[in-house]
């Protein structure tokens, strides 16, 4: 895999671009700009990796665009060191950005050859990460609570076991709805059974599903 300075030049226009539609958390954008999206996308689409838009990557899936995830980062107001499950690791491109910016990060992938993808390139890339093949809606128990919490599929309803293993203070990101389109919601934890959410938007997101596959 090169990087080659038309990457990086690509990288820092498509960072002007998010910058200029109101992504204002500096060090977001300076984590895009260092992650090379086109590592994480098709050879298809490299040359269209720096365009803000989701492209397909397998098994029915999508990486992101990259406004979508630097504003469910931005909305994560996460912290370094801090503790971050990540339900859909998909392409592992949203996981390198939680990494840049200094969290300790868990991500659940149900694919299995999305799984088999994002774990050979996160390690090609040396990031440290917790990467599991197994079911978002199940969490993962055994290492939570988590400090915080970002779904990248849109989801029916807020899975009651992840809303557990969330630590009190902690921040869940989340898309929910029924349709094509789903809400994004930030939920706050404010107490063992107290929930304070906010609504962010509509988004568009393939559904979050039950079990794994492959």
């Amino acid at each position: 895999m090169t990087d080659s300075f038309l990457h990086k030049g690509l990288r820092k226009k498509l960072v002007d671009g998010l910058r200029a539609k109101g992504i204002d958390n500096e060090a977001i954008l300076s984590a895009i700009e260092n992650v090379p999206r086109h590592f994480f996308v098709d050879s298809g689409f490299a040359r269209h990796a720096y365009d803000d838009k989701p492209f397909s990557i397998g098994a029915g899936q999508t990486i992101s665009q990259p406004f979508t995830v630097a504003f469910q980062t931005q909305l994560l107001d996460l912290k370094k060191f801090e503790k971050v499950l990540e339900i859909g690791t998909g392409s592992g491109y949203q996981t390198s950005i939680l990494v840049e910016l200094g969290a300790k990060v868990y991500t659940i992938e149900r694919q299995r050859e999305l799984f088999t993808k994002a774990q050979a390139i996160l390690n090609e890339m040396n990031y440290s990460v917790y990467i599991f093949l197994g079911d978002g809606y199940e969490g993962k128990p055994m290492f939570a609570p988590f400090d915080k919490i970002l779904v990248t599929a849109g989801a029916k309803e807020i899975p009651q076991k992840l809303l557990e293993q969330l630590a009190v203070g902690g921040k869940m990101v989340i898309p929910v709805g029924n349709s094509e389109t789903q809400e994004m919601i930030v939920v706050e934890k404010t107490s063992p059974t107290k929930y304070k959410t906010e609504k962010y938007g509509k988004f568009s997101f393939v559904p979050m599903l039950q079990g794994i596959e492959g």
